[in-house]
């Protein structure tokens, strides 16, 4: 068998087509507004468990989109979530993205509280100096900074213009997740056990192509 050769923009545009198709087959679509990010994580993953699965809180996207044209700093909880997202679309809205997990000052500082670094880089977010810039929380992995970033938010020590929370796991994923539905900021949860880093970028990403001006 002979298969043709197609350049990358060729497959992910022809994956993209399917995607839609096999959506429609499902029932009815995701809002619109939600339908670009629901399709990029299906793309990402293979899962089409996350069109039911991915919730957004009213005008999620649009604020989202609107930090990252702002320039918004995103904070990750993974390095791999961090080098998934797009550089190229995160340049052209001049943002930044970092993830303390790696900082040896985390690290030391979850050893002597004996909590987890994921906990620690939440709080190294909230100290963050983002100059006026939007910032955009992305938990693809640790429930744990998902609710120390909740406590955060509650003590008035954060204030996210987005949270993105699809921790995978069993132990506090999904109470995790739950604790973020009646958040007084915009969020897109992944709800139930499945998530990870991938997710997290996958949603960054479509969100960063939108405020980049990208078709896909």
């Amino acid at each position: 068998m002979t298969l043709k050769r197609m350049r990358p923009e060729e497959i992910e545009g022809r994956s993209m087509e399917i995607i839609g198709e096999e959506l429609a087959r499902l029932g009815p679509l995701p809002p619109a507004d939600c339908l670009p990010v629901v399709k990029r994580v299906i793309h990402a993953t293979a899962d089409f468990d996350y069109r039911q699965s991915l919730w957004f809180s009213p005008g999620a996207v649009a604020a989202g989109v609107a930090a990252l044209k702002a320039g918004a700093w995103i904070v990750t909880d993974t390095n791999m979530a961090r080098a998934g997202v797009n550089r190229g679309a995160l340049e052209k809205t001049g943002g930044r993205v970092v993830c303390f997990m790696a900082e040896e000052e985390v690290a030391r500082a979850a050893r002597e509280r004996g909590t987890t670094r994921a906990a620690v880089s939440m709080e190294a977010a909230a100290a963050l100096d983002t100059a006026g810039a939007p910032l955009i929380l992305a938990v693809g992995n640790a429930p744990t900074a998902l609710l120390r970033a909740r406590e955060l938010l509650t003590e008035g020590k954060l204030s996210p213009a987005l949270v993105i929370g699809a921790p995978v796991g069993f132990v506090q994923v999904v109470e995790s997740k739950e604790l973020w539905m009646e958040a007084p900021c915009p969020r897109i949860i992944a709800r139930g056990r499945k998530g990870g880093s991938t997710v997290a970028a996958a949603i960054l990403n479509a969100l960063l192509y939108q405020a980049a001006g990208r078709r896909l």
